[in-house]
């Protein structure tokens, strides 16, 4: 298959290319800056300018791209950051493909785990109705973006969960501290965090590809599991204690906005979709996603 994919160089982006190459597909990467290599085409999703021929002839589509969630704190040129770089892009890649006369036969448009808010209650599937919030709002914009895509197109909308990874992620500011033996659950930890690891997030999206699948996806392992839960697996990971509990009140403090709507977010999110359509996890369960981040790392 012929990919073209945008957001390649992130942390998914990176692990789905690298899972992608490993099946002997073609991954063509979207640059913002001048293209350095005969696998990258450069565009300007800001002016929503793309050049389609590079969708001419391609398999599929896959968006990746959009500034990091929890890289900076929420004021309100960042808010302004967050909802443009995902949704100038979206729109871009939908239009560039509308100008084609065959366009690509799926569109893979990453949205994320935030659809839901973060104060919902049960067991979310892919027919829940979205929170509020900030995250909430911009993950509908999103995925209606992606929906503009001609018609014949199969898009699909992945809402990602929260990917643990040694590489970066929700891990990144939190694994120093357990190695350390500093580090703790955020808030009461009785949260549920919809967890999956990055090898396969990758392989999910590798998978669908070519499973058929519309519509929304939630990505994640299907056992749920809160904070305390999750640290308290990564603690006995790497030996160490993880007694130094973080309280609303500082995360709020340092955080602001993104507090609530991010680490102290409940989403006890079923994969449904995902296990009905024939996918099979490498690490399902915490002990061996705990497994595989020790050794990764």
């Amino acid at each position: 298959m012929r990919i073209v994919m945008s957001g390649a160089s992130g942390m998914i982006g990176t692990a789905l290319a690298a899972q992608l190459a490993s099946q002997g597909d073609e991954v063509v990467r979207l640059v913002r800056r001048p293209a350095t290599g005969p696998g990258e085409f450069a565009w300007d999703p800001a002016k929503g300018e793309l050049d389609q021929t590079v969708l001419d002839g391609a398999d599929a589509v896959v968006n990746l791209a959009g500034a990091g969630i929890g890289d900076r704190p929420w004021t309100k040129k960042r808010l302004e950051v967050l909802r443009d770089s995902r949704l100038q892009t979206t729109r871009t890649l939908a239009d560039a493909m509308g100008r084609l006369a065959r366009p690509p036969a799926t569109f893979i448009s990453q949205s994320a785990s935030g659809y839901y808010g973060a104060d919902s209650t049960g067991v979310l599937h892919e027919d829940s109705a979205p929170g509020g919030g900030v995250l909430g709002p911009l993950c509908v914009e999103w995925e209606r973006a992606a929906r503009t895509a001609p018609a014949g197109v199969r898009v699909v909308t992945p809402r990602t969960g929260v990917v643990l990874s040694t590489s970066g992620g929700a891990l990144a500011p939190l694994l120093p501290l357990l190695k350390l033996g500093l580090g703790g659950p955020f808030g009461n930890g009785r949260q549920y965090w919809p967890w999956i690891t990055l090898a396969d997030e990758a392989a999910a999206l590798a998978f669908l590809l070519t499973s058929g699948l519309e519509g929304p996806v939630n990505l994640c392992a299907p056992e749920s599991a809160d904070v305390n839960t999750i640290v308290a697996a990564l603690a006995k990971a790497y030996h160490r204690p993880a007694f130094f509990r973080v309280p609303r009140p500082a995360l709020r403090l340092v955080l602001g906005q993104l507090a609530d709507e991010l680490v102290l977010a409940n989403q006890r999110m079923e994969p449904a979709r995902l296990a009905e359509a024939g996918f099979q996890w490498q690490h399902p369960n915490l002990a061996r996603a705990m497994d595989w981040l020790r050794r990764d790392g």
